[in-house]
């Protein structure tokens, strides 16, 4: 390790600056929603796209085709992401509730669950009924102990709005980059799939260097790896088309 990425490292651990980035709400924590929804969105629109060109739809019908899945996903989408960020914080709000009412029947009880919890951890004798005494003297610390220890829960709430907002933003945006294209009439149907193509590819590949942000991969490997689940997904709704139009006579 060179002396600048030392000297930006230790800068990093110094008690002040942990103490600030400890408090600070992270600025990454919609970002799996942004990846997720990016991802989903450029596979829908690429998928129906492949697929018309396989099938042989005109340019027309595939942009037609795309424009409709794009909002229609997306909605749903965002949807689903918001009812599953309210039922998660619904469900740790229950699990509060009850802990609360377990320390005031069973005080005991609870005070020997966190005895246990940090024993399982290395704590032991004197250090450990230290740990407990003081976990025990904040009720609310108590409570956000089990929550999270116990149950193995997430204390820090997202917001489902902001979520389902990121996760909409990033499917529209994204998934509309492999239609652009197909907003070209001076190109041949041919030439409008194989930019979309490009695109998605180009898509594909800046998600899974985003992903690494979140994930601590290497850039080129994420990258490579997004892009070909994404290839997969297109190849499988061209596949699927082009079947289609010689199996059932779709198509123009």
């Amino acid at each position: 390790m060179n002396d600048r990425r030392r000297d930006a490292l230790e800068h990093e651990h110094r008690p002040e600056v942990i103490e600030r980035r400890l408090r600070a709400p992270s600025r990454l924590r919609h970002l799996p929603d942004a990846i997720l929804g990016g991802i989903d969105g450029c596979v829908t629109t690429f998928a129906v796209v492949s697929g018309a060109f396989g099938a042989g739809f005109s340019s027309t019908v595939a942009l037609v085709l795309g424009v409709a899945n794009l909002l229609a996903d997306g909605f749903s989408m965002a949807v689903s992401n918001y009812e599953a960020i309210q039922a998660q914080r619904e469900h740790v709000a229950g699990v509060r509730r009850s802990e609360h009412h377990h320390i005031d029947v069973v005080p005991e009880g609870e005070r020997e669950e966190i005895r246990q919890i940090f024993l399982r951890k290395g704590f032991t004798g004197e250090t450990l009924e230290r740990v407990v005494e003081t976990i025990c003297s904040d009720r609310e610390v108590w409570v956000e102990t089990m929550v999270a220890e116990e149950h193995g829960l997430q204390t820090v709430a997202l917001s489902p709005l902001r979520s389902a907002l990121a996760t909409f933003i990033a499917f529209m945006v994204v998934g509309a980059m492999p239609l652009v294209p197909y907003a070209m009439p001076w190109l041949d149907p041919t030439r409008q799939f194989l930019t979309s193509l490009a695109v998605a590819g180009l898509m594909f590949f800046l998600i899974g260097m985003g992903k690494s942000l979140v994930y601590h991969q290497p850039l080129l490997t994420s990258g490579l790896r997004t892009l070909l689940i994404g290839g997969a997904a297109a190849g499988l709704a061209f596949l699927t088309g082009h079947l289609a139009r010689a199996l059932f006579g779709l198509g123009p």
